[in-house]
């Protein structure tokens, strides 16, 4: 088994519990580690035997396109097209934090993580 990761992507979207933030929209980060088995892909040199890293951005780019309210459900999201997108990926851990929340004080960002 190993790790593949993407970490400190970002992308301007439009989620958030209150209708200014889904308006206004603000900066996200997200940090992705699958584990999978890419012993043959490391010993035959071919990405057909691994996780295509920038399909796993793909996925992400594209929940990220759809606004929702919780940091949770985007979590939650991507997790789910990547186990419907790569079936042979064993756990997926994901974390999504939002830049400057509206917390009512200064607050570098809001994070969630979730590991399924």
């Amino acid at each position: 088994m190993g790790t593949i990761s993407l970490e400190g992507l970002e992308f301007f979207a439009y989620h958030g519990f209150f209708k200014e933030e889904r308006t206004i929209g603000n900066k996200f980060s997200i940090d992705l580690t699958i584990e999978t088995d890419f012993s043959e892909a490391a010993l035959a040199d071919k990405l057909s035997m691994t996780v295509d890293y920038g399909a796993l951005y793909k996925i992400v780019q594209e929940v990220m396109q759809k606004p929702a309210k919780l940091l949770e459900h985007i979590a939650q999201q991507i997790i789910n097209e990547i186990y419907a997108t790569f079936p042979q990926v064993k756990s997926v851990e994901v974390s999504v934090a939002k830049h400057n929340p509206p917390v009512g004080g200064v607050c570098k960002w809001a994070k969630v993580k979730l590991k399924k």
